[in-house]
């Protein structure tokens, strides 16, 4: 199937490892140019020379997304370098999940206002493209009570309902925003392979929870995001997509 993404750009924060660094590479082997950041410039280096060959542009920057001013200027230096921005792709997570004040800090600088920054940022140059869309990426910790309520779970439901307002506020500008929230995605180097080597009881219980007996991967998470973000999607806006393989028990309506 051709997403029609083909010349189109996309901006995507962390877009290193996990679920950002196969958002990445997904929008690059259908066709997309890509702006990503991260914090490590070795990482960005090495995200970089993996994705040289796809004949695209992918161009990281080492950026910090409680920095305002440099976020905002990383998104006018790529619209200016790619000649403008097409989707944008709000990845970035503190995943700050026990309950203390620096981790509320953490969520409310990086997750929520690190979205808000990125997307009023992004604005004026989403008017002027022909398939713009905005895509943040949400969690089911956002839509139900469980371990991560807190910081991380309330941030994420935050997330959540300003990504609708978005969809209502723009829709008549032609620029589609919505959510996606996946369950627990293992990979290495991530959150759930951590908890799986230093608590493992917690794990089996986690894995326990999910239906499909497994935990899913960045690429399956990926494969939704970069299809909601492409033109064949062009009637989805306000939307809320699980990506949980049946992990969440709540009807959503």
């Amino acid at each position: 199937m051709d997403l029609q993404l083909t010349g189109l750009t996309a901006v995507v924060t962390g877009g290193t490892k996990g679920i950002g660094r196969a958002i990445v590479e997904t929008f690059a082997a259908e066709g997309a140019n890509v702006a990503f950041c991260a914090r490590s410039a070795e990482e960005i280096a090495a995200t970089e020379t993996a994705l040289k060959t796809t004949g695209v542009t992918v161009v990281g920057t080492a950026l910090d997304m409680r920095t305002h001013d440099d976020v905002v200027r990383w998104v006018n230096d790529s619209a200016e370098a790619f000649g403008g921005i097409d989707i944008v792709i709000s990845n970035v997570s503190a995943l700050a999940i026990p309950d203390t004040e620096e981790n509320w800090e953490a969520s409310l600088q990086v997750d929520l206002m690190g979205t808000v920054t990125l997307v009023k940022a992004a604005l004026p140059h989403l008017e002027k493209s022909n398939a713009p869309s905005i895509t943040a990426i949400s969690s089911v910790s956002g839509r139900e009570v469980d371990f991560a309520s807190g910081p991380y779970g309330t941030v994420k439901s935050a997330i959540i309902a300003y990504m609708a307002g978005l969809a209502y506020q723009l829709a008549d500008k032609g620029i589609r925003a919505n959510t996606v929230s996946p369950g627990n995605t293992y990979h290495g180097g991530g959150v759930w392979e951590s908890i799986e080597q230093d608590n493992p009881e917690f794990f089996a219980v986690a894995m326990g929870l999910n239906p499909t007996r497994r935990m899913g991967t960045p690429q399956e998470v990926a494969n939704t995001v970069v299809f909601l973000s492409s033109p064949l999607s062009s009637r989805t806006t306000g939307a809320n997509i699980l990506v949980d393989g049946g992990l969440s028990r709540g009807i959503q309506f």
